[in-house]
């Protein structure tokens, strides 16, 4: 699916937080939204999932005006949003009763995307029953089900440790090698971390603060191929310089100097 933001403004209660967004998403791309909180990037995101408006501009989706939700478009927030009364195997197929799939299809089905995501054994569990880690590639497997053309995701690693964090991205990248009617769903993606961004994207956009504008937008090899390790370091260490962290107040930059790179 190619996602087109026209001039996108958006205000809210005279605060302007979007100042004339421009770009296409092309169809299996995956991007990267980095910036200082409060920017806009998850605006952005519930633009694209229908769930606001701009105030002026428009929102695309292969083509066609974006108005409301649709299950093409997928929205995964930070937290998993389970619902605590159901297990995870009736919290993954919720997505397609949703959409009227018969509840014995639908469960086998979820019984199916948990396995994808390492979950076989767990489907009779409760979320609070498992681990934070368990419960976001749950919620993983039940934005995925529904095989969405777009997947919009707003921190979805945010809250985790950073081993399961590096877990779940694995995972993510796993899920989206799979077609969806021979295509690899579009991916955006809203992140914190710089090293999330440059593991995961095709393409970051780095945003100024409120109002957000791109102060540079970043084209990496795709994510199957190996990343130059300099070349690497060099990128993040400009994202961040964007950001205004300094090399200095950056541990993984000194580690990389120290190993002579």
């Amino acid at each position: 699916m190619k996602l087109s933001f026209n001039n996108i403004q958006k205000n809210f209660a005279g605060l302007h937080v979007i100042d004339g967004f421009t770009r296409d998403i092309e169809p299996g791309e995956l991007v990267a939204l980095v910036g200082p909180s409060g920017c806009g990037k998850s605006t952005l995101l519930h633009i694209a999932a229908g769930l606001e408006q701009p105030s002026s501009g428009s929102m695309l989706a292969d083509g066609k005006p974006v108005t409301g939700p649709h299950p093409e478009r997928t929205l995964m927030f930070q937290e998993n949003a389970l619902y605590p009364w159901l297990t995870l195997e009736q919290n993954v197929a919720l997505a397609l009763e949703f959409q009227k799939v018969a509840k014995k299809i639908a469960l086998s089905q979820a019984r199916e995307w948990l396995t994808k995501v390492n979950l076989a054994g767990f489907e009779a569990y409760y979320p609070h029953q498992v681990s934070g880690g368990m419960r976001q590639r749950a919620a993983l497997a039940r934005a995925f089900i529904s095989q969405p053309k777009a997947l919009l995701l707003d921190e979805p690693f945010g809250a985790l440790d950073a081993l399961t964090r590096m877990t779940l991205q694995d995972a993510l990248r796993t899920l989206i090698r799979q077609e969806v009617q021979g295509q690899a769903p579009t991916v955006l993606l809203v992140t914190h971390d710089v090293d999330e961004a440059l593991f995961l994207a095709d393409r970051i956009f780095v945003f100024s603060a409120r109002p957000a504008t791109v102060l540079k937008e970043f084209n990496l090899v795709h994510h199957e191929k190996t990343h130059d390790l300099s070349e690497f370091a060099a990128i993040r260490r400009e994202i961040l310089c964007l950001l205004g962290i300094h090399a200095e107040q950056d541990e993984f930059a000194k580690t990389i100097e120290g190993v002579g790179v």
